[in-house]
């Protein structure tokens, strides 16, 4: 949390034994650092107790996606040749890394829109678990093969039973949103909702008529064919409907249209939204019937919040930079990353006044994750810090620490 290093293992025992003066035992650290025995599954519940306000309008809105996390070293556990598809040119479709699942609570945090994350999976390829390779072993056992569907939904399912209180409303990209993820949670529990993309080739149907109810035989399930998506914005693009909706920190002026249709991917009613800009559209639809334009536009433009997160994570935090290898230190050290941005961001929202931004950026007045660790490396450098530890004296290089601190926080 304390931007003093990169979160490598070895330089987090040098920040404890230089910054807070504590004798770290070299070899206890590191059996901490990769012990068996942290029990995450009932750590991150607390976790989670210590979020104030969770909610957004009386609802839990969780954001999901997965990304990559490259490496270099061939026996880290998780690592891969996975398929990107947001490579640039000069990169590699394929590169050597680790594929992650991610959960992540959305919500405001002083006025600007936070990722929280909640739980991670490690994803292995079907091909790398069958030949039993050694990246994908946990204590010497080959795990079962779980599609990134399955790792989503077993993640999501324990948050809606924290928070049983409220309804969860999943938003994720197109990848994630269809029947894969929409069955086993709507079998599971029928008050979990989807937010997502449609492709532009998905064909709506509109809703049975009551005669078609009435007649002999079995009753129609879906209605007459309205057309793909495709077809349907180019029709309604005249009967679209100007609103206004919190994007990106500002309220803009889009031109929407909405439309309550039938999908047979999901099997049930969803609200479609196409929004209308110059020479292009996109379309979004949810299973949340009671969502209003404006909740669906500012909902979804939220999810890119967890894009943001990867990056502090990886870049900020630090998890990219480690240097791991077995199963049980890359996994807790991903999890202590995740924590620590969690954390960040409970900090963040229950301090009383606003941060101050740091860095001035043209068309941006709220603050980043970086003002908040500068202010956390803030109190860890006050003279009440230390009264936490009585018998712990204050180490004699704390002045250099303090200049070196307010240089890189």
């Amino acid at each position: 949390m304390v931007p003093f290093t990169s979160s490598m293992s070895s330089n987090l025992l040098r920040s404890l034994q230089t910054l807070f003066g504590l004798d770290v035992n070299a070899r206890r650290f590191y059996l901490f650092m990769a012990s068996t025995q942290l029990a995450w599954d009932r750590l991150w519940p607390i976790a989670w107790n210590l979020i104030p306000s969770p909610l957004v309008d009386g609802r839990l809105i969780l954001a999901l996606d997965d990304t990559l996390n490259d490496k270099t070293g061939k026996r880290i556990f998780g690592c891969g040749f996975f398929f990107d598809h947001t490579a640039k040119v000069n990169h590699p479709t394929y590169p050597w890394a680790q594929n992650i699942v991610m959960l992540g609570l959305l919500k405001p945090i002083k006025g600007r829109w936070a990722c929280l994350p909640l739980g991670c999976r490690f994803y292995h390829r079907q091909k790398d678990i069958a030949a039993g390779k050694i990246n994908v072993r946990r204590h010497g056992r080959v795990p079962v093969f779980q599609s990134k569907m399955a790792q989503a939904a077993a993640m999501i399912l324990p948050v809606a039973t924290h928070f049983s209180c409220h309804s969860p409303l999943i938003v994720c990209d197109s990848w994630f949103g269809n029947n894969g993820l929409w069955k086993p949670l709507n079998a599971a529990e029928p008050s979990i909702h989807l937010l997502s993309r449609l492709r532009s080739s998905t064909v709506l149907y509109a809703e049975p008529a009551d005669a078609a109810r009435t007649a002999k035989g079995r009753p129609r399930k879906y209605g007459d064919r309205c057309g793909s998506v495709t077809e349907l914005a180019t029709s309604l693009r005249a009967q679209a409907q100007k609103y206004t909706a919190q994007l990106y920190g500002k309220a803009r002026e889009i031109r929407a249209y909405d439309q309550v249709c039938l999908l047979k991917t999901l099997r049930c009613p969803v609200r479609v939204v196409w929004v209308f800009r110059k020479t292009q559209w996109v379309a979004f639809f949810t299973t949340d019937l009671t969502l209003s334009v404006t909740q669906i536009i500012e909902y979804y433009g939220a999810r890119w919040k967890i894009e943001a997160g990867f990056k502090e994570i990886k870049q900020e935090i630090g998890s990219a930079r480690s240097q791991n290898r077995t199963a049980d230190a890359v996994t807790n050290h991903l999890h202590f990353c995740l924590l620590a941005t969690t954390l960040t961001w409970i900090y963040a929202d229950r301090i009383t006044a606003d941060p101050k931004r740091r860095h001035i950026v043209k068309g941006r007045t709220s603050f980043a994750f970086s003002d908040v660790r500068k202010l956390i490396a803030d109190e860890a450098l006050s003279d009440h810090f230390l009264g936490l530890w009585p018998h712990l004296c204050q180490p004699p290089h704390k002045s250099f620490t303090q200049m070196l601190m307010r240089m890189v926080a």
